[in-house]
């Protein structure tokens, strides 16, 4: 069963992990820092592709779809896309928009959607947190995408803002990526079924 892991950094599995899209052919570091890995910990009947380059904005990841996700032909396609246009003062409408054209891709492509929510980091302005937090509440209510709140698996308890653990105060830690995968894994049941 084959599925496409789509997005930036926080499917990259950065700071730890570089993604083979990074690092030809199969990524190196610490593999435990990126939750394909846990995917297909919990589910080895599943192979995920880990399809993240770090710092990537939705327009980036969008422009690589084709060859990303269509071409492999995969049962599903999880994406999570947003932080660096946020953090790069582009608009939500900006990250709506190319979040809304993969969505329609896929569809019409017959590859259901498992849409993760853009996670914290911990630099964020007010302002930027409440970019990310109206981006979520779009992704939340598209019809078309099973919704995963990835935000709250890696979010501190008390502090939806601010990441549970981190090395670098900008992406989850192994433990972080992992929790990812545990709120992604049923969403996947569910499309996959």
């Amino acid at each position: 069963m084959k599925i496409v892991a789509l997005g930036d950094s926080t499917t990259a599995g950065t700071p730890a992990f570089k993604s083979p899209l990074e690092s030809p052919p199969a990524g190196s570091g610490d593999e435990t820092s990126q939750y394909a890995f846990w995917l297909m910990k919990v589910h080895p009947e599943w192979v995920v592709l880990n399809r993240g380059i770090n710092g990537q904005r939705s327009d980036e990841i969008h422009a690589r779809f084709e060859r990303d996700v269509i071409r492999n032909e995969p049962a599903a396609t999880v994406i999570i896309a947003g932080v660096n246009d946020i953090y790069q003062g582009r608009s939500v409408e900006h990250v709506t928009g190319e979040l809304q054209a993969m969505y329609a891709r896929a569809a019409e492509a017959g590859i259901p959607v498992v849409a993760g929510s853009i996670i914290p980091f911990n630099t964020a302005t007010p302002e930027q947190n409440q970019r990310m937090r109206q981006a979520n509440e779009w992704i939340r209510r598209q019809p078309k995408v099973t919704f995963v709140d990835t935000r709250a698996a890696v979010a501190a308890s008390g502090n939806p803002d601010l990441l549970f653990e981190s090395p670098d105060g900008l992406h989850p830690s192994a433990a972080g990526y992992r929790r990812m995968a545990e709120a992604i894994a049923p969403a996947l049941l569910r499309v996959l079924r």
